[in-house]
C-alpha cells in the first residue's frame, strides 16, 4: 500500500520564500516538516540555475513526503531606480529643489539621473515622486523632455540605484521586462505551478502574460499599484489567483489606506471563487527575532479571519534567522484562529453567491448538508482542479479531500483554502469512485468508521467541469448507507 500523508489539520495555506537562509534541500525538508505548504521562488535574486536546483529539491522531497509540492516563481517586474551618486550617496535638504535627469553623470545633492525616459512623459506639475520606499519624497513641480524639476517634502540620504515609486501616474512600461520573459520561459520549463506578475496596472498586462503562460501554470497577479486597484475587476477577470502585496501598497498609498483594501481584495477573490494570498511585513520582527510581536500575530490571524486562502512569509524565512520558527508560528496562529468558536462566522462575512450552474449549486448544498448530517470530510474527484475550488470558495465546516488523475493539478491544490489534495489513478465506474473516496479518507486520517462523507464527483468521469453528483457514505465496515443527489 502506497505511503498517504494526512491533512496538516488547518485550512489556510502557509507560502514560504526562500532564500540564503533556507535554500538547502535540508532546510526545504525542514519547512515542510514545520507546516509550510507552498514556495516562493524570487526571481529578483539570485540566477536560474541556483532556482533549479531549489525546484529538483522541493520535487524530490515531495517524492519522499508523498505530498503534492506546490511552487511560485514571483517575477520580478520593471525596477524604476535612480542613477548612482558621488561617493555613492547625498543628502538632499527638505524644503530645497532637487533635478532629476537623463544625464549619466554621478549624482550630488541637487541632481540625479533618472534612467527612465517613459517617466519624463508620463509625469505632470503636482505628481508625487517617492525614492527609497517612500523614506524621500518629491514634488513634481516643472517637467521637461530632459528633466523633471521638484521640491522636496521629506528629504534625507539618497543613495546610488535607489527604486522610485510613482503613485499618481499609469506609468507607459509593460509589465514584463526582457529578464522577466527569459525567467518566465525558464519557470515553465521547470514545473512552475503559479506564475506571479509583478507590476500589474491594468488588464492588458496580465492579457499578455496569459498568451504567453497558456494552461502550463497558474497566472497569479500582484495587486501592489494604485492604477491595480482602480481596474481591479479587468485584472482579476484574466487571472488565476491574486496577492495582496502590502509592500509597494503601502508606499505608494497612505498606510492606513491598505487594510481597507486588503479586505476588500480578499472578499472580491473569494466571490469569484479564485485563490488569493495576503503578503508582506506579516511577522517581520521575526527576521530576527524567535517570536513575533503581538501586532503581527493579529495581523495574521484578521487576515485569517477573512478567510485568505494563504499567508505568506517573505524574508522571514527567505533571509531571517528563525525560518522554521516563523512558519511554526504561522501554523500555530492558523490553527488557533480556526479553532476560536467564533471563526465560522466570521469567515462566512463575505457572500460568495453561486453561479446558475449544476457545480456551483452543488458545492454550495454541500457545506449545508455537512451542516445537517454532521459528515467528517468533503471527497471530490477532479481532472482540473475546479471543482475543488468552487467547493473551497464556500469555506466549507470541514476538510476537503481533492483526489485527481492529473499530478499538476494536485500540484495546484496548494494554495487552496481547506483542501488536501491527493494524486491518484482515475476512477471508471461510480461504485469505484465511492470505494475509493472511503479507503482514502480512512488512509488519511479524515474520517473514521462510522462516520459520513459526502462526495462530489461529475458522471460521466474524466469530463472537466461535469461535476453533477453529490453523495453521502457511511464508512461502515463494507455496508454502505447513502443517499444520493
Amino acid at each position: 500500500m502506497a505511503k498517504v500523508v494526512g491533512p496538516r489539520g488547518r485550512k489556510v495555506r502557509i507560502l514560504a520564500t526562500l532564500g540564503p537562509a533556507s535554500d538547502s534541500r535540508e532546510m526545504i525538508a525542514k519547512l515542510m516538516s514545520a507546516g509550510a505548504d507552498a514556495f516562493r521562488i524570487n526571481m529578483s535574486h539570485g540566477d536560474q540555475q541556483a532556482k533549479a536546483q531549489l525546484v529538483q529539491a522541493i520535487r524530490s522531497l515531495e517524492e519522499e513526503s508523498k505530498r503534492p509540492s506546490t511552487i511560485l516563481f514571483d517575477l520580478q517586474g520593471p525596477k524604476l531606480r535612480v542613477g548612482r551618486f558621488i561617493d555613492g550617496s547625498a543628502e538632499i535638504a527638505t524644503g530645497s529643489r532637487f533635478l532629476l535627469d537623463r544625464s549619466s553623470e554621478s549624482g550630488t545633492a541637487e541632481r540625479a539621473e533618472l534612467p527612465h525616459p517613459e517617466l519624463f512623459e508620463a509625469v505632470s506639475e503636482g505628481d508625487r515622486l517617492l525614492i527609497d520606499d517612500g523614506k524621500i519624497r518629491l514634488r513634481v513641480a516643472a517637467v521637461a523632455p530632459e528633466r523633471i524639476e521638484t521640491i522636496v517634502e521629506v528629504g534625507g540620504r539618497i543613495s546610488d540605484n535607489k527604486g522610485v515609486n510613482v503613485p499618481d501616474v499609469l506609468v507607459p512600461i509593460p509589465a514584463l521586462t526582457e529578464k522577466d520573459r527569459s525567467d518566465l520561459e525558464f519557470a515553465l520549463q521547470q514545473g512552475a505551478d503559479y506564475i506571479a506578475l509583478s507590476f500589474v496596472q491594468r488588464a492588458e498586462d496580465v492579457e499578455e502574460a496569459r498568451r504567453l503562460i497558456g494552461d502550463k501554470a497558474l497566472l497569479m497577479v500582484k495587486i501592489e499599484k494604485p492604477s491595480a486597484i482602480e481596474r481591479l475587476e479587468g485584472i482579476l477577470a484574466h487571472a488565476d489567483a491574486a496577492m495582496v502585496a502590502r509592500g509597494d501598497l503601502g508606499v505608494e498609498l497612505p498606510p492606513e489606506a491598505v487594510p481597507a483594501l486588503q479586505k476588500r481584495i480578499v472578499a472580491r477573490c473569494r466571490e469569484l471563487g479564485k485563490p488569493v494570498v495576503v503578503a508582506t511585513q506579516m511577522l517581520e520582527s521575526m527576521i530576527h527575532a524567535p517570536t513575533p510581536t503581538r501586532a503581527e500575530v493579529s495581523d495574521v490571524a484578521n487576515a485569517i479571519y477573512d478567510g485568505a486562502d494563504a499567508v505568506m512569509l517573505s524574508a522571514e524565512s527567505a533571509a531571517g534567522d528563525y525560518p522554521c520558527e516563523a512558519v511554526h508560528m504561522m501554523d500555530r496562529i492558523g490553527r488557533t484562529v480556526e479553532s476560536d468558536s467564533a471563526y465560522a462566522e466570521r469567515v462566512h462575512f463575505t457572500a460568495t453567491p453561486a453561479e446558475p450552474t449544476t457545480a456551483d449549486a452543488l458545492a454550495e448544498s454541500a457545506g449545508n448538508v455537512a451542516n445537517t448530517v454532521g459528515v467528517a470530510a468533503m471527497v471530490c474527484y477532479t481532472s482540473s482542479g475546479s471543482t475543488a475550488r468552487r467547493i473551497a470558495r464556500e469555506r466549507g465546516p470541514v476538510p476537503l479531500l481533492v483526489m485527481t488523475a492529473s499530478k499538476t493539478v494536485a500540484r495546484r491544490m496548494g494554495l487552496v483554502w481547506g483542501v488536501h489534495a491527493v494524486h491518484t489513478r482515475d476512477v471508471a465506474s461510480f461504485e469505484e469512485m465511492v470505494a475509493k473516496a472511503k479507503r482514502m479518507a480512512l488512509r488519511t486520517k479524515l474520517a473514521g468508521p462510522g462516520q459520513r462523507l459526502i462526495i462530489l464527483a461529475g458522471i460521466p468521469f474524466g469530463h472537466t467541469g461535469s461535476t453533477n453528483v453529490m453523495h453521502v457514505a457511511r464508512l461502515v465496515g463494507d455496508e454502505l448507507d447513502d443517499y444520493s443527489a
